[in-house]
């Protein structure tokens, strides 16, 4: 039963399609390995076991007729709880939402749903998503799968726990500073932020993506080929592209890469990260690819800007609020966006304007590399109550620098494990890709995944 929940959705297609494999079969398996898991990682909002048996129902007679909806019909999938899935509440995160069932599907809801995935549960998530941890005012602490005394990550920090205790293959969040890469980073899975707009989503904004976390690069893949399809409600998204997702490694010879070890501005990498990182770069080099060290993108001024629009972001989302709603924020939320208040409209202004100040720099670097390669986080996993890794809210982003720059330019980026600290914690290696090159970031990422060491096994639900 435990093979099946860590089964890929490429193979549970494959399976399903020659009916030596039938979804319910597959959904009967991860609902016993989330009996198993869920009390200790917390990772479930919303969990509906019944309605999954019987969508998995339908799509194991689908198959049975040879009537398949395509390769995610009967596979497993989860959604983070910011994006509507209809009929359920979206609470954003914190206890201060007033709760009311979505009216629609969000596109990727949409997306999943048309195809025939069976969705299990929502994922959780912080206050707002605006942290990169599982601690939230209105879902239960959630936990890292490879040591339960520390922190999947976040925002998605639901879909990062699932992927690593086996909730089936495929889970979606969203990213806008991060918030799939680091959580994927921290617990050892693929995490791929595609180009802005790749996917549609529903409300967009500026940087902000969903994508796939995974526990192989096909699997991301495969979710990109459904959730890139075209949604009129996001104005933001791009003109409908047909690319090709069904991906093999790409050779790296003849391309020229950039080594980003550090990032200009927060933490310093770990010598564990920075190790793991170099030694993954030279097995890029090893495969033909010139392997550069480039300079900081990053500045201090940029990641400070940033935090004061963020800030003042918030404070307009939640000054309007009541004060008895305002109370149920995450006190470290609150207290971070109340600084928000104070903020000019001019220095909110010259805050955002930082963001091409970000686009301006990463213009000039990718006029000379193809990729960069870096750490996904300067550190490795945290505690878990921790809000973030310094746990401080005057200093909010110091880990996100490696991330957020690549949210403002648009680019796509994946996190990928490349090794692992002396304690058993996963590591994770970035793979960032001109804008628009999101099949060309995939590639790189399977051609690393077949050149690494193999993997340790995932981990075992407690006894």
């Amino acid at each position: 039963m435990t093979d099946l929940a860590y089964m890929t959705a490429t193979e549970m297609g494959r399976l399903f399609a020659a009916r030596k494999l039938s979804p319910r079969e597959v959904c009967v398996a991860v609902i016993a390995q989330i009996d198993a898991w869920e009390p200790k990682i917390r990772a479930l909002y919303a969990y509906d076991p019944e309605g999954a048996l019987v969508a998995a129902k339908a799509a194991t007679e689908r198959w049975v007729k040879g009537a398949g909806l395509g390769p995610l019909d009967g596979v497993p999938v989860t959604i983070k709880d910011n994006i509507a899935t209809k009929g359920v509440p979206k609470p954003l995160g914190t206890a201060a939402t007033e709760l009311f069932p979505e009216p629609y599907d969000a596109p990727p809801s949409a997306r999943l749903r048309e195809a025939g995935a069976v969705i299990l549960a929502k994922t959780t998530m912080p206050d707002y998503g605006m942290l990169s941890s599982g601690l939230s005012s209105f879902h239960p602490l959630s936990r890292n799968p490879w040591n339960l005394a520390l922190n999947p990550g976040g925002s998605s920090a639901g879909a990062a726990a699932a992927g690593a205790a086996g909730y089936g293959p495929i889970h979606i969040g969203t990213d806008i500073g991060g918030s799939i890469r680091l959580p994927a980073g921290w617990c050892g899975l693929i995490g791929f932020k595609p180009s802005l707009g790749r996917i549609p989503i529903d409300p967009p904004y500026v940087g902000r993506v969903a994508g796939p976390l995974t526990r192989n690069v096909a699997d991301a893949a495969l979710a990109m080929s459904i959730l890139s399809r075209p949604d009129a409600r996001d104005g933001m998204s791009l003109p409908p592209a047909e690319l090709d997702w069904n991906i093999g490694p790409s050779t790296v010879r003849g391309l020229r890469i950039g080594l980003m070890l550090e990032i200009g501005a927060g933490m310093d990498v770990a010598p564990e990260v920075h190790a793991a990182v170099q030694a993954a770069a030279r097995i890029f080099e090893s495969q033909g690819a010139t392997v550069v060290p480039v300079a900081p993108v990053l500045t201090r001024a940029m990641l400070d800007g940033l935090d004061k629009f963020w800030r003042a972001r918030a404070w307009a989302d939640i000054e309007p609020l009541p004060d008895e709603r305002q109370t149920k924020i995450l006190p470290y939320i609150l207290r971070w966006a109340e600084v928000g208040a104070k903020i000019s409209g001019a220095d909110a202004v010259r805050g955002f304007g930082q963001t091409m100040a970000m686009r301006a720099a990463a213009a000039t670097l990718f006029a000379d590399v193809d990729a960069i390669l870096s750490p996904t986080a300067p550190v490795a996993a945290f505690p878990a109550e921790l809000a973030s890794p310094i746990d401080d809210p005057d200093r909010p982003f110091e880990h996100i620098g490696f991330t957020v720059t690549w949210n403002m330019t648009e680019q796509p980026a994946v996190s990928i494990n490349c090794g692992f600290t002396s304690d058993g914690l996963p590591i994770g290696l970035q793979i960032v890709g001109r804008r628009f090159d999101d099949v060309g970031v995939l590639r790189l990422a399977k051609a690393y995944e077949e050149w690494r060491e193999p993997q340790r096994t995932w981990p075992k639900p407690p006894a």
